[in-house]
């Protein structure tokens, strides 16, 4: 039977990484990588992990998977994050699919996306585009690994991959607080840095563009009406998100001046007042079998 690794790094999660490994007992081999935490983290994970490894804290996030998957030796390897849990369900349908998938019966197999549960300021979140935020997770060892580029990117696996139906369960974010440091202080450096290398060209017309489009994207288009107050609010939190991007992409240019017309910012909030209009008829019909429809008249006919 196929050999089961999971790779885990982690950063002072002290408070979530136990619940994670916990999950994962049934792994023929569990590695953590500790990125120099300085809580518990590393205590716990020696309390579980067969291995544990104590790495520089780096803000590219996969150069320190990367070197967890090197030293793994199963054949397949699973790789999670100190927020996430392996539910029940998944463990049961990796533990069957990997029964039979072995280079002999199916060899053409490399890898396999797994939904992921987003439990965001306590709740799953069912829509806003965070479900079923499929990751390519479960690959065979010697077929994949980051590219060490972007710090959301997906493992890069050469060969064909198949989805599961099991879930991660993600315990997103837990706090306003966490959101904000994690998005607007990290992860938007990183975004901007990778639109230039894009070959981004700056353009002010983005600072309206960038967030509007993400706030219809998120509340309209991936129904986050449906997910409530809370797929209001994070609709909303992306929204300015994207705005915090631009606006690091206009620090890396130095604060360059540009001309603004005032016509022409009406032009643009003028496209998606038409667009407003279109959603809000599209949510009415959607919701219109469920009661909310009411509300959606009420605060936005």
């Amino acid at each position: 039977m196929n050999k089961i690794s999971v790779v885990i790094s982690a950063y002072n999660e002290e408070k979530l990484l136990e619940d994670c490994l916990k999950s994962v007992t049934w792994a023929d081999q569990v590695i953590v990588v500790d990125n120099n935490s300085t809580d518990d983290t590393a205590k716990i994970a020696k309390k579980y992990a067969d291995e544990v490894y104590s790495r520089p804290n780096n803000l590219m996030l996969n150069v320190n998977k990367n070197y967890g998957f090197s030293k793994a030796t199963g054949d397949w390897i699973l790789s999670l994050d100190a927020d996430e849990r392996a539910t029940d369900e998944l463990k049961k349908e990796i533990l069957k699919e990997l029964q039979v998938t072995s280079y002999e019966l199916r060899g053409d197999v490399s890898g396999y996306w797994i939904p992921r549960k987003n439990i965001i300021f306590g709740k799953w979140i069912q829509h806003t585009g965070w479900y079923p935020d499929y990751q390519l997770r479960l690959f065979r060892r010697d077929r994949g690994k980051f590219a060490q580029k972007h710090v959301h990117e997906m493992v890069e696996v050469k060969g064909k991959t198949e989805q599961l139906k099991g879930h991660i369960q993600h315990y997103n974010y837990e706090t306003v607080d966490q959101f904000f440091q994690k998005l607007l202080v990290v992860y938007s450096h990183s975004e901007a840095d990778n639109l230039l290398k894009d070959g981004y060209v700056f353009n002010w017309k983005d600072a309206i563009i960038m967030p509007l489009r993400e706030f219809f994207n998120r509340y309209f288009a991936h129904k986050g009406y449906r997910d409530g107050l809370h797929g209001l609010i994070l609709s909303l939190l992306m929204s300015v998100y994207h705005l915090v991007v631009f606006l690091r992409l206009w620090e890396r240019k130095k604060y360059v001046e540009q001309d603004v017309n005032l016509g022409e910012v009406a032009s643009e909030v003028g496209v998606y007042r038409q667009t407003w209009k279109y959603w809000v008829k599209h949510a009415k019909v959607d919701l219109a079998n469920n009661g909310v429809a009411k509300l959606v008249a009420k605060y936005f006919g």
